[in-house]
């Protein structure tokens, strides 16, 4: 159905105002780290780049960038371990209760962060007796990281199919063999898109940090939020959330462009 073309116009009009409405926040922020007043005022009287070489040499900052990598990285491997392995037990096999499996899976990034944190919070203090740290934050993040990785490799084995796998297993090749010569080259961009995006979810990911974090445990969310709210430390606070969205959005982005599979990044 082709549309006439005020109703395009208006469609555009709409998508712009939107986005702008997404944005535009963003926008402030980047603007505010180069702001030339301390108290952020708006518009800016002037622009600086003495926050930026504030925030850099932050012991604090860095200390917290370092951390939120570590986690990141950490949550990542576990989830492209576990995320595959699911992956593969339910799409290659059928077996009783395989779609409430499927649905257990998905279903921690679909739950609201808060219910996430307070029942992992109850878990590891309650029920195991284990003291919040870093090691506690890395699971709690490797729980909803699995999802990304889990419906990415999900997608390509879908498109892929197993006549590949077959053919090999035909000509005599086992099944490691197979893996690492048919099925893993095919899986390479999916489970390399589905690490980046959950590296990017780690990274800056805070509701859940808050439950499950030690108390000397401090991720680069977490210090934002610490410090968003002294007046001292606002312009520097922005010029870390600048740093935060370049960072999130990279990954996200580098994984749209290898993933070809609209369905694999969601």
């Amino acid at each position: 159905m082709s549309l006439s073309p005020l109703a395009r116009r208006l469609l555009a009009g709409v998508t712009v105002l939107v986005l702008l409405f997404m944005y535009a926040p963003l926008a402030v922020v980047v603007v505010n780290s180069f702001n030339q007043d301390a108290s952020m005022t708006w518009p800016p009287s002037g622009f600086t780049t003495e926050w930026w070489q504030r925030a850099f040499y932050s012991q604090g900052a860095r200390d917290a960038v370092w951390t939120s990598v570590q986690v990141a990285l950490a949550s990542t491997a576990v989830a492209l371990l576990l995320g595959t392995l699911a992956a593969f037990a339910l799409q290659r096999f059928d077996f009783f209760g395989k779609h409430s499996v499927n649905l257990l899976v998905i279903l921690p990034i679909a739950l609201p962060g808060v219910v996430t944190g307070i029942a992992l919070n109850n878990a590891f203090r309650g029920v195991l007796g284990v003291q919040l740290s870093v090691l506690t934050v890395v699971v709690a993040h490797a729980t909803f990281c699995i999802v990304t990785v889990f419906n990415n490799v999900v997608a390509r084995l879908r498109r892929i199919g197993g006549s590949l796998e077959e053919a090999s297993s035909d000509l005599g090749a086992g099944p490691w063999t197979t893996f690492r010569l048919v099925t893993l080259p095919q899986l390479r961009s999916a489970l390399l898109a589905g690490g980046l995006l959950a590296f990017a979810l780690s990274f800056d990911e805070i509701i859940v940090t808050t439950f499950t974090a030690g108390a000397g445990t401090t991720t680069l969310p977490i210090w934002i939020l610490n410090n968003l709210f002294r007046p001292n430390q606002a312009p520097v606070v922005a010029v870390v959330a600048v740093v935060l969205i370049v960072l999130s959005v990279v990954p996200i982005w580098i994984a749209q462009r290898l993933s070809g599979d609209t369905d694999a990044v969601r």
